[in-house]
């Protein structure tokens, strides 16, 4: 169905708010430091409320939106509570250590401190291999939002994707790391206001409060359950290390939030910020997409719930600001990827492929053109999105299993317990892991925690083992080693 006029103004509104603040953010960054890493002067509330926005995507309203319709509370369980664990447990380790990298060796990028602990070739492939990984997780994130115009406006899905791709990569190219922060403060307030009207309404549908408790009833037993087959204990577990690695930096963009803040203190503020808001807020978020089998029964399609519901449930003007805080889901996570991607091309990889940028006169320059090109990329991927198996296919199947393998040397790689894993124990572990994922790609395994997991856990049983293999760790290693052990000014 098309968007009511008032419903179109506010996504309009919205998309310009976006473009301003990107222009006005041009002028805020003067050099490659301020593009990258907002000048290590981020405050702990912005970076906290970023690093939760960056977070997650429009996928949760069309992938995630299709688990909790057809299997329940579990969404929950194997998403946000896991994610909200692995960020908390871990906010005065990995944060400290990635302002004490900024601090101590002018790190812009997360990749940059690979060279020292490893080596050039090491921190190439790494940079390489995740870069490119990070064009088709970055698609699926376009496509998901695509498909929920789709079902929303009947817009169709290649157009959706150009306008929300085109929007990002003009403000993220002109802004760099303020723009990307400014508009996920923005993105989060709209989001907030679009679930919780959501939240309300559905709540008003149902009978008052008293469903929120009582919906339970209504629906199938199993979708009370903390795990729903084939969501099992086992899957959560293997998505929790996945998340550890993920949410401490083995998401770069997630890194660059610790990167960019101004101490260690504010650092830790922001993960426990970012933490709090990934275990409260999903309840309030999901609610509807449990209670979507009630109110819109016998879906053939489960990823297009969240739409249909939104149709059913919103009057005229409201549906313009809850596609506002889909659009806002989606590009906060994407503009934050894309700028931090941008970062590493521009500072590991194309200093290497060409001597010419290792003295580049133009930084900032080369930044912009390289965030345009990436971003461009991702478009691509996400209008062919259904040759990849999909939007879940892509982020569980794809990014899920591959992000262990290039996640673990880098998050690993900062603890002194790991010292003597030095690059044989890296790339050798990195081969194992996507050895293993082409294997689990064309041998069925009867176990969506082995798919997904298995990558991963072969590739930290490699590194372990590697690494107690060398009896030998390099001086600058352990000069590295001692410069993260030691708190830096405030």
């Amino acid at each position: 169905m098309p968007l009511h006029k008032i419903d179109f103004i506010v996504v309009a509104l919205f998309f310009l708010s976006m473009i301003v603040i990107g222009i006005w953010s041009y002028f805020k960054s003067k050099n490659s430091e301020d593009y990258f890493v907002a000048g290590g002067k981020l405050p702990w509330w912005l970076a906290g409320i970023s690093h939760h926005v960056s977070g997650h995507s429009g996928a949760v309203f069309v992938a995630y939106a299709a688990v909790a319709y057809t299997h329940g509370f579990t969404m929950y369980m194997w998403w946000a509570f896991p994610v909200a664990v692995a960020i908390i447990v871990s906010a005065k380790i990995f944060p400290v250590y990635w302002v004490r990298l900024r601090k101590n060796f002018q790190i812009q990028s997360p990749l940059e401190y690979l060279n020292t602990r490893y080596n050039l070739v090491t921190q190439q492939i790494m940079a390489w291999s995740g870069a490119i990984l990070k064009v088709f997780d970055v698609g699926a994130k376009w496509a998901a939002i695509g498909i929920l115009l789709n079902v929303v406006a009947g817009i169709p899905m290649t157009q959706g994707i150009l306008v929300s791709g085109i929007v990002t990569l003009i403000y993220v190219t002109f802004g760099g790391l303020w723009g990307v922060i400014i508009t996920d403060l923005i993105q989060f307030i709209v989001q907030v206001l679009g679930g919780v009207v959501m939240f309300v309404l559905v709540v008003r549908r149902l009978g008052g409060a008293d469903s929120i408790t009582g919906i339970w009833k209504q629906l199938p037993p199993e979708h009370s359950y903390l795990f729903n087959d084939p969501y099992t204990a086992g899957f959560v577990a293997v998505l929790f290390l996945l998340y550890f690695l993920s949410y401490n930096g083995g998401s770069w963009s997630l890194a660059t939030r610790y990167i960019s803040s101004p101490s260690e203190k504010e650092a830790t503020k922001a993960a426990r910020l970012s933490g709090y808001l990934y275990l409260i807020w999903p309840l309030i978020l999901f609610f509807p997409m449990w209670a979507a089998p009630v109110i819109i029964p016998g879906l053939d399609k489960p990823d297009t719930a969240y739409g249909r519901l939104m149709l059913e449930i919103l009057p005229e003007g409201m549906i313009g600001l809850v596609i506002a805080s889909l659009f806002a889901a989606t590009m906060g996570m994407t503009s934050s990827d894309v700028n931090t991607i941008a970062a590493v091309i521009t500072r590991d990889i194309l200093p290497v492929v060409s001597k010419k940028f290792s003295n580049d006169g133009h930084p900032l320059r080369t930044a912009r053109i390289t965030t345009f090109l990436f971003t461009l990329a991702t478009i691509a991927v996400a209008i062919n999105y259904e040759r990849f198996g999909g939007v879940l296919g892509l982020i569980v199947n794809w990014f899920g299993a591959l992000l262990g393998p290039t996640a673990l040397p880098l998050l690993l790689g900062l603890l002194p317990a790991f010292k003597s894993s030095g690059p044989g124990a890296a790339i050798a572990s990195i081969a194992a892991g996507i050895f293993t994922f082409i294997i689990t790609k064309n041998i069925p395994l009867n176990s969506l925690a082995l798919e997904v997991g298995l990558p991963t856990l072969v590739s930290a049983i490699v590194y372990i083992v590697v690494g107690l293999m060398t009896k030998t760790v390099p001086v600058k290693v352990n000069n590295l080693m001692e410069a993260l052990k030691k708190p830096t000014s405030e």
